[in-house]
């Protein structure tokens, strides 16, 4: 029997439709669709153990090595580095890292610019690309706050509609980036769990291209 494969699945609809990519990739596990409380799955006859975590906590499971492999966002890849191998673009889960503003926003640049984010690194790196000069301010939730009370000129956020942005007469000025669900690996599992992987990965890579 092949060794057990740890799995991450993000909580909430993205894991809910990662995982059925994992059924029909050959490896299912009912009990997860059961209406319970429970955080752990397996399937021994499988060979996989799904668990869920919650979405910006996938990385730690597998850089750390508690998962093989996990779902996570792009923007959780790029704002926090983790040392994993990034296996597949799932083509699910699609937005976009925005900058965003007030309508009558207009970038002066002979001052810094203060930016309002909670992805500091993706607002950061992105900037230094550009040689603009800015002052970040972390912040966890209501960004759009920010820029409406004067205490950012812009803000660096998450995109998927927009409608929220122009429920607060804030609109969309640059993309940064597009994002969507990735399938990651840890880098020592990657190397023993090898077939399984390969498996998943085929099979996945499949069934997007049927789907697309």
């Amino acid at each position: 029997m092949a060794e057990m494969l740890n799995v991450a699945l993000p909580k909430g609809r993205l894991g809910e439709k990662a995982y059925a990519l994992f059924e029909t990739a050959g490896f299912p596990c009912p009990s997860i669709k059961e209406n319970n409380r429970k955080l752990i799955f397996e399937n021994a006859e499988a060979g996989v153990r799904y668990f869920w975590v919650k979405p910006s906590d996938v990385a730690i499971y597998v850089e750390r090595g508690a998962a093989d492999i996990g779902i996570v966002g792009k923007d959780i890849l790029l704002e926090y580095t983790p040392d994993v191998y990034e296996l597949l673009d799932l083509r699910m889960g699609k937005c976009r890292m925005a900058v965003a503003a007030k309508k009558d926003f207009h970038d002066d640049l002979r001052r810094t610019l203060v930016v309002a984010t909670k992805f500091t690194n993706i607002a950061q790196t992105y900037y230094t690309s550009r040689g603009r000069d800015i002052d970040i301010i972390h912040l966890n939730g209501s960004i759009e706050l920010a820029p409406i009370l004067g205490l950012s000129d812009v803000i660096v956020d998450i995109v998927e509609t927009g409608t929220t942005l122009k429920e607060n007469d804030l609109l969309p000025v640059e993309t940064i980036v597009p994002i969507s669900a990735r399938l990651i690996a840890n880098k020592a599992a990657f190397r023993f769990k090898n077939a399984q992987m390969d498996a998943i990965v085929n099979s996945m890579a499949k069934q997007l291209e049927e789907n697309a």
